[in-house]
């Protein structure tokens, strides 16, 4: 990908420096250059700068697999959801590789699933984790320690059964409070390095529209435009992030109400509308698997597997108790 640094290209440290000071940083930097203009910035031959301009190239440029070693993959690649029910639905849980969504109103549990996930990521493969830690870039504050060790005590009791094995838990889980549109991007565009350095096995971004419609009234000219670029970026970023470290992604997204009728995609019909997921088509279709949740009742809720490459329309009931998410027969 373009906006990888160089030294992720396999660029030598000390001539990654001396680019730097002619702000030449990343991949896309380098390669917006002429081969002369690299040349007089890193001090190379000519035959030395085209070297690493096609390294860098071959680097950037889309890999491409076949459908048998896709195939091959197949059961390695999914990461438990912890909830049988729905990882029956989509056939072993969320793809690694791939961006999930969840959707919903307020208070529906988008963020008790982000700390649901987070608990199962740092358990041992053997108990269906993947004992990795976690990326949790948060735009809402709304990331609870206090709740994410209860989850973890009252869902795998046997496991967080010890003061140690809870601290170790909590240890692995890394906090971003990002509350801006600009920290966010940024903290995503150097998320490699800390994906590498901290051994992650996922990437949560709660929420990827909170900050997105503070900041654009979409109803000024131009922003409509601009937020769609920013999203654009984001999307591609995270696509990236998704298949170069083979990972899941996993974000939370509100909801918006749209007059008339919008297509496919909708959660519920109210007197006012039909109520979507926001932030529009364009970022609809950067999502790999979208699902839903609404309310039913005080109590119960609704979620729904809206879009999916590999399961069918679903609809499961839940509640929220003190061990997360819980699916009704389970």
């Amino acid at each position: 990908m373009a906006s990888r640094a160089l030294k992720r290209a396999g660029i030598p440290s000390k001539l990654c420096e001396q680019l730097k000071r002619h702000k030449i940083e990343s991949c896309k930097d380098l390669l917006l250059h002429t081969a002369f203009e690299v040349m007089h910035a890193a001090g190379l031959s000519y035959q030395k700068t085209l070297e690493m301009l096609e390294t860098v190239s071959k680097v950037t440029a889309p890999s491409f697999t076949t459908a048998l070693e896709l195939w091959k993959r197949h059961s390695d690649s999914c990461f438990s959801t912890s909830i049988a029910a729905l990882d029956k639905v989509l056939r072993g849980g969320l793809h690694c590789g791939t961006i999930t969504e969840v959707t919903g109103p307020s208070g529906c549990g988008k963020t008790q699933f982000c700390l649901m996930l987070s608990v199962v990521t740092t358990l041992p493969k053997e108990l269906g984790g993947l004992d990795r830690s976690v990326i949790y870039i948060d735009t809402e504050s709304a990331f609870s320690a206090e709740r994410l060790v209860e989850i973890a005590q009252n869902r795998f009791p046997d496991y967080f059964n010890s003061r140690e094995k809870v601290l170790q838990m909590a240890g692995r889980v890394h906090i971003f409070r990002e509350m801006t549109c600009q920290d966010v991007l940024c903290r995503l565009e150097r998320l490699d390095e800390i994906i590498i350095s901290t051994k992650a096995g996922l990437i949560i971004l709660d929420s990827v529209a909170s900050v997105v419609r503070k900041e654009f009234d979409t109803t000024l000219p131009g922003n409509l435009l601009h937020r769609s670029n920013l999203l654009g970026q984001e999307a591609t970023i995270l696509r990236y992030l998704a298949h170069q470290f083979n990972i899941p992604v996993f974000l939370t997204n509100q909801i918006t109400t749209h007059t008339g009728h919008q297509g496919s995609g909708s959660a519920a019909e109210g007197d006012s509308g039909i109520v979507t997921a926001a932030l529009g088509n364009a970022w609809s279709h950067s999502v790999n698997t979208r699902l839903i949740v609404q309310y039913v009742d005080g109590l119960k809720r609704q979620l729904l597997v809206a879009k999916s490459p590999v399961a069918p329309f679903a609809v499961l009931n839940y509640t929220i108790k003190k061990e997360g998410i819980c699916m009704d027969g389970e």
